[in-house]
């Protein structure tokens, strides 16, 4: 009798039990990626910025997220192999850093939520429809670059007072060039400064560009050069620039701090932190589609003395206080 009784009482038990067991599955744990047709060393700052904004949003990695940052070295095969592992891995979000990146990743899914960190222009780029209706899988940042480009000349006319002459290394392939060029245009014929437009369609360019300027006689070189080779040629530009003794005026503080002498544009670490509100918002079941395209707000000037004084250049003591950075 009390055999029969024990039986009844573990059969019991483990009835209750099992069901109990098989509905108490671990919670998948959201994996978020951070994409980047270079080196993920670049973008190793930004990543940094969006794991505290993460963390100020109550995640915590390793208990409810995971974050990590690809890179394809500026391969355009390797660029679109991690693009495709990534969605068989089904990560949860990418986030991208570049237009080439965004790419690669839009071709190879048009369901996983896609968050662009930074983009020059997300509308001519073919990735949303519009920035306040997206669209699609893919939301995040534009960077404005097209209307920054007027600025930075601005920047250089104060830093070199008798500036005549620029050369502009730029990428007519991009779609953003034409509206850059405008910009630059604009700004040109405001100040008095005759340009000279070199197209750099590849990293072969760079060089024969320089020698073009010096030929020219440019006093300085505004450089708009987009996307894998802008990324790849960041330690040439600035050895060259030492080498023939030019001012280069760039777009992104990691240009300035691999030797660039200055760079003026849309603060990235702002980005950073601001594509971590969307990529929380699309955990939470937003859609990229319903998000707006959000447009830049912080914007850096960033200057390097030590590069100044390799090319034997004096920065004004007025244009250094406005400097939200002066790497020594």
């Amino acid at each position: 009798m009390i055999k029969t009784i024990f039986i009844s009482l573990l059969l019991t038990v483990l009835l209750i039990t099992v069901p109990s067991a098989q509905t108490q599955q671990p919670a998948k744990i959201p994996r978020v990626v951070w994409l980047t047709t270079g080196s993920p060393s670049i973008i190793s700052g930004r990543v940094e910025v969006f794991r505290q904004a993460m963390r100020e949003q109550g995640y915590v990695e390793g208990k409810n997220i995971l974050i990590e940052s690809r890179g394809a070295d500026n391969v355009r095969e390797r660029r679109k192999a991690l693009a495709e592992e990534l969605v068989r891995l089904k990560v949860d979000v990418i986030v991208t850093a570049g237009e080439g990146g965004t790419r690669a990743v839009k071709e190879a899914t048009s369901t996983i939520p896609i968050v662009m960190a930074s983009d020059d222009d997300p509308v001519g780029n073919g990735f949303v429809t519009s920035l306040a209706r997206p669209g699609g899988n893919i939301t995040g940042l534009s960077q404005l670059s097209p209307e920054l480009s007027g600025k930075r000349l601005e920047i250089l006319k104060e830093v070199i007072p008798k500036l005549s002459r620029v050369a502009v290394f730029a990428t007519s392939s991009n779609v953003s060039n034409a509206q850059a060029m405008k910009e630059i245009e604009l700004a040109a014929a405001a100040f008095g400064v005759k340009l000279q437009y070199l197209d750099v369609l590849t990293t072969k360019d760079i060089e024969p560009a320089f020698h073009a300027a010096v030929k020219g006689r440019a006093d300085a070189v505004l450089e708009n050069i987009v996307g894998n080779i802008r990324s790849a040629a960041q330690k040439e530009l600035a050895e060259l620039a030492v080498k023939n003794r030019l001012p280069v005026m760039r777009e992104r503080p990691e240009h300035v701090e691999a030797g660039g002498l200055m760079s003026y544009g849309v603060s990235l670490p702002a980005l950073a932190r601001r594509a971590a509100v969307y990529v929380d918002k699309i955990l939470k079941g937003a859609k990229p589609a319903d998000l707006p395209v959000e447009q830049p707000k912080k914007f850096e000037f960033i200057i390097n003395l030590q590069a100044a004084k390799e090319i034997g250049l004096t920065i004004p003591p007025n244009v250094l206080a406005r400097a939200d950075r002066v790497i020594r």
